[in-house]
Order: C-alpha cells, then sequence, then structure tokens
C-alpha cells in the first residue's frame, strides 16, 4: 500500500480510508474494468444490427479491450481461481448478464439461419477463451514461438485470426463476412 500511496501521490492512509485493505483495493482495481467493458459489451450486444455483425463487433471490441489491458485476462483469472465472495459478486453482476444477452444473439443468429446450430452458452465460452486466451499466456506465447505477443504486428495478426475462427465456427456462410468494416 505504500508503494501504491507513492505511485499515486496520496498519503497510505487515505488509501485505507477509501480501500480497507489490498485486497478491497485490488478488486476496486477490477471491477473498474470489468464495468468499462460490461459497458462497451452492453453497447455492441444492444445494437440493431444482424447477429453476424453484432458477433463479429462484439468478439473485435472484447479482443481490443484485453490487448489494451494485457495484463487484465491473469488478473481475473486470479481472482476467479481464488474463488470467493469477490469473485462471485463480479461474474453475477457482470459476466452472466453479458453472457445471457451474447447468448441470445446467437440463438437469434441460428433462427435467422445466418449461423449454424452451436449451443449458445459453449460458444459464448469458446469466444471468450479465443479473446483472452493469448494474453492470459503471453509468457509461454513468448518461449514457444520465440516472438513478442504483444507486438502491433502480432496483435493485429491474432485478432484477424480469431475473427476468422469465429466466422468459421459459427457462420453458415463465412466467406460473406471476411471483410467485417465494424470489426
Amino acid at each position: 500500500m505504500e508503494r501504491i500511496a507513492a505511485e499515486a501521490g496520496v498519503n497510505k492512509a487515505l488509501l485505507y480510508y477509501y480501500f480497507k485493505s489490498k485486497d478491497a483495493l485490488y478488486e476496486a482495481i477490477l471491477e473498474n474494468h470489468v464495468s468499462e467493458f460490461f459497458q462497451r459489451a452492453v453497447a455492441v450486444l444492444d445494437s440493431t444490427k444482424k447477429a453476424g455483425d453484432t458477433v463479429l463487433a462484439y468478439v473485435g471490441m472484447s479482443f481490443d479491450f484485453v490487448a489494451a489491458r494485457p495484463h487484465f485476462p491473469a488478473l481475473i483469472q486470479r481472482l476467479s481461481m481464488s474463488g470467493g465472495r469477490p469473485f462471485e459478486r463480479l461474474a453475477r453482476k457482470y459476466s452472466a448478464p453479458l453472457a445471457d444477452r451474447l447468448a441470445e444473439v446467437i440463438r437469434q443468429g441460428i433462427r435467422s439461419g445466418e449461423f449454424r446450430r452451436v449451443d449458445p452458452e459453449h460458444a459464448v465460452i469458446s469466444m471468450v477463451a479465443l479473446t483472452r486466451f493469448h494474453f492470459a499466456v503471453a509468457p509461454i506465447v513468448r518461449v514457444v514461438t520465440g516472438s513478442d505477443p504483444y507486438a502491433p504486428e502480432n496483435i493485429r495478426r491474432r485478432r484477424s485470426e480469431v475473427l476468422e475462427f469465429v466466422r468459421y465456427g459459427l457462420f453458415r456462410k463465412p466467406e460473406a463476412h471476411s471483410s467485417c468494416a465494424s470489426c
């Protein structure tokens, strides 16, 4: 807390006044990021676009959000692995409603014939994994590939590959969305 207070240019007592512990400060910082992601995701998922455009825009936004915060997936994973009330509270408040919204967009795409028949809940899990995993295991990617997973060209390429994977895994006619301008 001393180092954080010094970096922030405030008195350590002020941090303890607002955040009773390091854990409380950690949770507040994570919630700030999760809340921002939630707001952006809702704006994308509540659009009036076709389901396919909405899903691709969501995946692109999700990837970009995490790419700008490369440590975010590991921090969330650490919180989820520890379980407990803070994790459950954030998951219920933010993750569950987003998963439900995204699954409903996928159901709409299935009903309209735009998407092939998939299990919407598992499709949601797969999309989350596609947008987070690269960053959560970046140290392994660096050793295995010998390249910097955060290099702009590698991020651009990974984003493109993720969107293509979603198109070919979800769409009945993936070629029809090969150059998604809003993604």
